[in-house]
């Protein structure tokens, strides 16, 4: 299926880049227990990932975009990304788009919740899975979902963490990425940073849009994401391992952030 050098139908030329051999103006590449390569790559088509199952991790453009299960992500043609996840299981529709429309929304990166309609198109649209012959119904069809695609986009900007650019800000972002169950200890930070409280404060602010309380808000939530996956847990045992004090803290922190109470997912 996935061998070394061919993914979702596209043949790797050198590490980072891909070759586009099929004719096709789009299809679908469905894979279940999808593996990742811990490096940046770009091809020329257009991207449509559905996350069926699991939860992944896009890094794009100095920002980690989080796409949990029945969410999409849009990445357009030539932008490089990285793929993580620690899901047990990851099953994914690849939809890969030679050509696009011309309206704006195709040109910059989204990830959206999959409303009822399109996640009935998507899973239709399996049925062509790795089909590289023409299909007349299929290229309708596949036309039809990227075209309706910025009517189903309800942005949903919460799901991104940014990268700082400023790397004396990186060592800040990883102690509260090891230690986000603790609360912010601003003046180690700062130590970290080999900045003032205030001057980091404002530095982290300028480079990433958020403040570091909203951070470290965001990296919670995103782990909390990753327990939930895991349907080990009770609610209240998630909300403790993030750091909460109480189940009622977590609730209203999950919500503001993800704009949907937290659910644990059956497997």
């Amino acid at each position: 299926m996935q061998n070394d050098n061919t993914k979702c139908g596209l043949t790797e030329y050198t590490q980072s880049s891909f070759v586009d051999s099929i004719e096709k103006e789009a299809y679908v590449w469905c894979e279940k227990d999808w593996k990742h390569d811990d490096y940046d790559h770009t091809h020329s088509r257009a991207q449509l990932t559905f996350v069926e199952e699991g939860y992944q991790y896009f890094h794009i453009d100095q920002k980690i975009y989080l796409v949990p299960q029945h969410h999409v992500i849009w990445i357009p043609s030539e932008k490089a990304h990285r793929i993580t996840s620690e899901a047990k299981t990851v099953n994914l529709m690849v939809f890969l788009f030679k050509s696009v429309f011309k309206e704006d929304f195709y040109k910059n990166v989204h990830v959206f919740a999959v409303p009822p309609v399109l996640k009935e198109m998507l899973l239709y649209a399996s049925k062509w899975n790795q089909l590289l012959t023409e299909d007349e119904e299929q290229d309708l069809f596949f036309k039809a979902i990227l075209k309706s695609l910025p009517n189903f986009c309800k942005e949903s900007s919460y799901l991104e963490i940014p990268v700082p650019a400023d790397i004396r800000l990186i060592p800040v972002c990883e102690h509260i990425n090891l230690n986000f169950r603790y609360s912010l200890d601003t003046e180690l930070l700062a130590e970290k940073a080999q900045m003032s409280v205030r001057s980091l404060q404002r530095n982290f602010k300028n480079e990433t849009g958020i403040t570091l309380q909203k951070y470290h808000q965001l990296v919670r939530i995103l782990k909390s994401i990753e327990l939930l996956d895991t349907g080990q847990y009770t609610l209240s045992q998630i909300a403790y391992k993030v750091g909460y004090q109480s189940l009622s803290a977590f609730t209203s922190s999950y919500k503001a952030i993800m704009k949907s109470r937290p659910e644990i997912h059956k497997h």
